[in-house]
């Protein structure tokens, strides 16, 4: 991967209903090419997950699955950039 012509990014997402983490992990598992970590934090009282995944690639392979993954039902995403030049 030529890193002058991709970004390093991380994608916030919150899954919200548990019936839509297999369609999530489907999703990341397609663009694992591009993912350098991933974290996930179930938060079991409230029935709510958090996960951040790591990524480097070109911006817009990355907001194409942020917006992928904001299409998923009960899955909300944000992207945050490195300002670094790339």
């Amino acid at each position: 991967m030529e890193t002058a012509q991709t970004k390093l990014a991380v994608i916030a997402i919150v899954v919200e209903q548990e019936t839509s983490v297999r369609d999530l992990n489907e999703l990341l598992h397609g663009y694992s090419r591009y993912i350098i970590g991933r974290m996930g934090i179930p938060h079991r009282e409230r029935g709510v997950s958090l996960i951040s995944v790591a990524m480097d690639a070109p911006a817009d392979v990355i907001s194409g699955l942020s917006g992928k993954l904001g299409r998923i039902s009960g899955v909300s995403a944000k992207v945050a950039y490195s300002k670094l030049p790339g």
